[in-house]
């Protein structure tokens, strides 16, 4: 009898009112959240809740958003609503440690001004349309009455093409004013990246502009190649091209990544860079290559340092001698977009070049988690290094090249637990007689890792010219300053590594989302037709624009001397000429943002009401014929 009761159209009623009394209660609970999207839009990743849950102190964000002056633009709008939502999941999931502020900065008021102290600029849409502002700000309140403004980090501009990293780079944002502190970056190389002497010009050389760019950043403490242990305010160690380290250097290393310490590595089968030192007079080497024997098996990758990487596909053309004609070069690649991962470090890149690079792979047994960054064409195949020690004529490579149908790996990010390269402990007893850089301090920890204690965090790039000025970027002085321009991505990939790895190890395990845009194909129609109108109406106020300026500039020929009756007319005529076409021009855009919001409207009544009231009508249908057959059981049985 109950569930007849139950299943009973009466029963059926109730039950669907009782849901739409619980949507509504549900609703009403900020912190009852249920995330039904494709790729969990609205779900935070575990790193980003502990980051928030554990802050130390509360922390205020500041969304300045130009709303008003958005609206005119539905894709900015949309996005705006977008980063709004994203604030606020972060916000809930702190547990009150984070408050946020939307701010909408109108022309010449206190908050535009408050939004320029932070360095939030106003950025123009499209020609003709009023500037928005787009940043977000945080801001520690306890630093509020210092001198100098206070503890903040801003974001100027959140781009709408970098929306799968919103939510790391807000947690960033965060973990930067909880750690105001600048970032100590630990430098180990056998290269010249701060400047040294060339013999065959007879003259110093300048730092790498890479360099350059990381001492203005970060606070870089250059290491000496025999150190016997790294310091832990050490945030990221940087290995460029380490030839030949002793096993108290490697043991360092290692010690250093087990206890957490975060690296950034660059090694290199072929360096081209200390190849042409060489050949300038700086000295021949044995090896040019590099490597760092047993840690990177330890770590999880496979490297051959005898082998180089060719890619028929992505060689760089270069000129053997001025007038000749250029020749692909299979040892030197320009990487694509579409070679990097949609990862923090690369996913922002737009091409990288990269020569004589060596191969990454997973080594399975290390059990690490191995995500390559930087990937090469099909249309690759390995060769030794003796193909480029002392090649002249890069069309050798051409003749010799066999394709192998394989990708390779150039970068990768390494994670997850680790086991140490030296499971007997430390190699021996350090030097007797220390360096300048190694005090007592630094002598050989006396506790020894087997394994990590968490997830370790690596970044290793199989190439070192990659850093080289002239794979990059060119430099020149302009009133006594060093302009960098980067025609390649080398060295926002640079700071990008160093940028997620000298965060905490919740920020560095942040992943790239998916992407919130659904577009529908019938307001993507009513954009372009919008647009189309728009595009005709701009083409009609330039033409009569042309048309008067010819009219008086004819005025003027004729000799005519003052303003004349006929050039008022004409001005006349023109400032109701822009008014009327502006006029039209608001009318179509005005048209276009009602249209959508209708659509809008109905969509979301659609999704809200009818599905709902279909599925409750089918439901009653159902049992309602459920009952009539039973009935007619009945009968036919009695």
């Amino acid at each position: 009898m109950k569930n007849k009761a139950l299943f009973s159209p009466a029963g059926l009623v109730i039950t669907a009112l009782g849901l739409l009394i619980a949507v509504i209660i549900i609703s009403s609970l900020p912190r009852l959240r249920i995330d039904l999207t494709e790729d969990n839009l609205y779900t935070l990743s575990d790193a980003t809740r502990d980051i928030v849950r554990n802050m130390d102190r509360p922390v205020e964000l500041t969304f300045f958003y130009s709303e008003e002056a958005a609206s005119e633009v539905p894709q900015v709008r949309t996005y705006g609503l977008r980063v709004q939502e994203m604030l606020r999941e972060i916000v809930i999931a702190s547990n009150g440690n984070l408050s946020l502020n939307i701010v909408d900065p109108a022309p010449f008021s206190a908050e535009e001004d408050l939004a320029t102290e932070f360095g939030i600029q106003a950025v123009p849409l499209a020609q003709g349309r009023e500037s928005v502002y787009f940043g977000v700000v945080a801001f520690d309140p306890a630093t509020r009455m210092q001198e100098d403004g206070g503890v903040f980090d801003a974001i100027p501009l959140i781009r709408p093409d970098q929306e799968e990293f919103l939510e790391y780079e807000f947690a960033r944002l965060i973990t930067r004013v909880l750690n105001p502190d600048p970032t100590i970056v630990g430098l180990i190389t056998s290269l010249d990246v701060d400047g040294g002497f060339n013999p065959a010009q007879n003259q110093q050389t300048r730092p790498w502009a890479v360099m350059d760019t990381v001492r203005y950043m970060y606070d870089v403490r250059r290491l000496a190649d025999d150190i016997a242990q790294i310091d832990d305010d050490i945030d990221v160690l940087m290995l460029v091209h380490p030839q030949e380290l002793p096993e108290q250097t490697l043991y360092a290393i290692d010690q250093f990544v087990l206890r957490g310490g975060r690296a950034l590595v660059f090694i290199d089968p072929n360096s081209d860079t200390q190849t042409q030192i060489a050949m300038s007079g700086g000295g021949f080497r044995d090896n040019m290559g590099s490597d760092l024997p047993g840690l990177l098996s330890a770590w999880g990758i496979n490297y051959d340092a005898s082998q180089v990487v060719t890619d028929q596909e992505l060689a760089l053309y270069v000129t053997l001698a001025p007038g000749q004609r250029p020749v692909a070069h299979h040892g030197m690649l320009g990487i694509p977009r579409d070679g990097f991962a949609n990862d923090i470090v690369s996913g922002q890149l737009e091409v990288m070049n990269m020569s004589s690079a060596g191969s990454l792979s997973a080594n399975a047994e290390a059990g690490t988690v191995f995500e390559p960054l930087i990937q090469t064409s099909t249309q690759t195949m390995l060769m030794g290094t003796g193909f480029f020690s002392e090649m002249g004529d890069p069309t050798l490579l051409i003749d010799d090249f066999v394709s192998e149908d394989q990708r390779r790996i150039l970068a990768a990010r390494v994670s997850g637990p680790a086991r140490s390269a030296f499971p007997e402990g430390a190699p021996g007893n350090p030097a007797e007689e220390s360096t300048e850089e190694q005090t007592e301090e630094q002598a050989a920890p006396t506790t020894h890792l087997a394994e990590s204690g968490g997830d370790i965090a690596v970044i290793v790039v199989a190439d070192t010219d990659v850093l080289a000025d002239r794979m990059w970027a060119q430099s020149q002085q302009v009133l006594g300053q060093r302009v960098i321009n980067a025609f390649a991505s080398n060295g926002d990939f640079v700071i990008n590594a160093l940028d997620n790895l000298s965060g905490t190890t919740d920020l560095v395990n942040i992943r790239s989302r998916g992407r919130y845009a659904r577009p529908f194909t019938r307001v993507l129609a009513l954009q372009r037709e919008a647009d189309e109108r728009l595009r005709a109406e701009e083409t009609n106020l330039l033409q009569r624009l042309s048309q008067t300026e010819q009219q008086l500039t004819a005025l003027n020929e004729e000799g005519a001397t003052g303003i004349t009756p006929e050039q008022e007319a004409e001005i006349d005529r023109f400032i109701q000429l822009q008014l009327e076409t502006r006029r039209e021009l608001r009318d179509v855009q005005f048209r276009l943002n009602q249209e959508i919001d209708q659509l809008g409207s109905l969509l979301k009544a659609i999704n809200t009401w009818l599905i709902p009231l279909l599925l409750i009508a089918g439901v009653l249908a159902a049992s309602l014929l459920k009952a009539r057959r039973r009935k007619q059981f009945v009968r036919a049985g009695g």
